[in-house]
């Protein structure tokens, strides 16, 4: 079993942690990510990844059939968009650093920095959405992966 020394995720935001139990800064772990998206902790049920959305850039029009997610503000200003279609995303709103959205599983969804600087989020996924360990490092690399 890992060491459950918060030190120890307060470093690189390169490494998933999971399955093991640790404590986190994750607002630190947040800031210090350069990826479009990093797996930082995957266990069996849940996974949270850490994302950085360039200025003027967006995570994408997606749904996750049985995946519920939690989408948190860390650094910067989200514009989230939500609806039952990928074409109809009625439901809008503005997030700052702190707030969140929650995301039912089979939710059209998307979130836009609305910021001029980029933007830091993390998000939570019940079950796990990405294999351990990914790291995708552009928007681009992550639309290979097929979710």
């Amino acid at each position: 079993m890992n060491s459950w020394n918060r030190e120890d995720a307060c470093g690189s935001a390169q490494t998933d942690y999971g399955a093991d139990p640790i404590a986190a800064n994750v607002i630190q772990a947040a800031r210090e990510n350069r990826n479009f998206r990093t797996a930082f902790w995957t266990g069996r049920r849940l996974q949270m990844t850490l994302m950085e959305i360039p200025v003027h850039g967006d995570i994408g029009v997606e749904m996750h059939p049985e995946t519920d997610q939690v989408i948190r503000v860390e650094e910067g200003r989200a514009l989230v968009c939500m609806g039952c279609a990928a074409n109809e995303l009625e439901f809008r709103c503005c997030l700052c650093a702190g707030e969140a959205v929650f995301i039912p599983g089979g939710i059209w969804h998307n979130v836009l920095n609305a910021g001029s600087c980029p933007l830091k989020l993390s998000s939570c996924y019940a079950p796990p959405q990405h294999p351990h360990g990914t790291i995708h490092r552009t928007k681009a690399d992550g639309a290979h992966e097929g979710h």
